[in-house]
């Protein structure tokens, strides 16, 4: 297995309908089988798509241990192991590298911004304690703070310090971030679906790509078509994960993503976790003409973009 290489996908945790809006294992292992049959190279787990703001700490280590029993070895297992204190992200990557997890995702802490001394200590702690690589996360519209590409340089110096993910959609970072993974021993990976183009032409080595939840065949064409420099079949496949996109503004995430893939029927997702609500009927509606015009779009190209039938 080779790690930070390809679509990589953050993958959705299903939660039953249940009072407690339970964690539902069999759905998440359905899941994973169909993304790793659609030939992604990489499953990760506890991401913004994957809600780990509202799991708490023994639900996120059984959803780590599912992902890694169900993957079983066919492509690397991610995990995420951020909190806002040193002493909670520590014990995660702890406790994630114990459940078998190949790599860790550390998001900078939020609420309260740290300082920039603060956070080099901070993921020098987490990377210290733990013999797995390292991926940076950063996504400033959730934490409220940007890591700066002079920080991520002194970090990309740490032995434990692998990667880093940016889903900032800002060019000017990314391109910083690229000019870091081509001087060090430190790689790229890009979060933000709509600049997979822009980012492997910088010289990312991979995309963590939400729709890849839902349209893995258009994400896993898109990574083919950049390394064979095919820039035609690159614009076409780029352009066409934009009607996904296009409805995700319909709720907050992942409410709608989840929604497509219970519709789109590779598992029974489920709803995101209150307070997040499930989404209001003309929008669901909304939501299946998106999931049909992929179908369509798989009858016509014989595959390329297939969904769960």
């Amino acid at each position: 297995m080779e790690l930070f290489e390809g679509i990589i996908t953050p993958v959705i945790t299903p939660f039953r309908r249940d009072a407690q809006q339970s964690v539902n294992e069999q759905a998440l292992t359905a899941q994973i089988n169909w993304l790793i049959d659609h030939g992604v190279k990489g499953i990760f787990v506890l991401g913004s798509n994957g809600e780990f703001h509202v799991l708490d700490h023994d639900e996120k280590v059984a959803v780590t241990r599912c992902a890694v029993k169900a993957a079983a070895g066919r492509v690397p297992v991610y995990a995420g192991a951020g909190a806002c204190s040193t002493k909670e992200a520590i014990q995660l990557a702890r406790d994630m590298e114990a459940a078998g997890a190949d790599a860790l995702s550390v998001i900078n802490p939020w609420f309260l911004q740290p300082s920039r001394e603060d956070l080099y200590e901070h993921f020098k702690a987490v990377s210290e304690s733990t013999s797995l690589p390292v991926i940076l996360y950063n996504i400033p519209k959730a934490t409220g703070g940007t890591l700066s590409p002079d920080l991520v340089d002194r970090l990309a110096d740490l032995p434990g310090i692998a990667a880093i993910k940016d889903s900032s959609g800002d060019p000017a970072l990314l391109e910083a971030y690229a000019d870091i993974a081509r001087r060090k021993d430190f790689r790229l990976l890009v979060g933000s679906d709509s600049k997979i183009s822009l980012a492997y032409g910088l010289g990312a080595s991979g995309a963590v790509a939400g729709t890849s939840n839902l349209i893995p065949d258009i994400l896993t064409g898109l990574d083919r078509a950049l390394r064979a420099g095919d820039q035609d079949e690159a614009e076409r496949l780029q352009a066409a994960i934009e009607p996904l996109r296009a409805v995700l503004p319909l709720g907050t995430v992942p409410s709608v993503l989840k929604k497509a893939v219970e519709l789109n029927g590779s598992c029974e997702a489920g709803p995101a976790r209150k307070p997040v609500r499930e989404l209001r009927p003309e929008d669901i509606r909304r939501v299946e003409t998106m999931v049909n015009g992929y179908r369509q779009r798989a009858a016509r190209t014989g595959g390329e973009s297939k969904t769960a039938a």
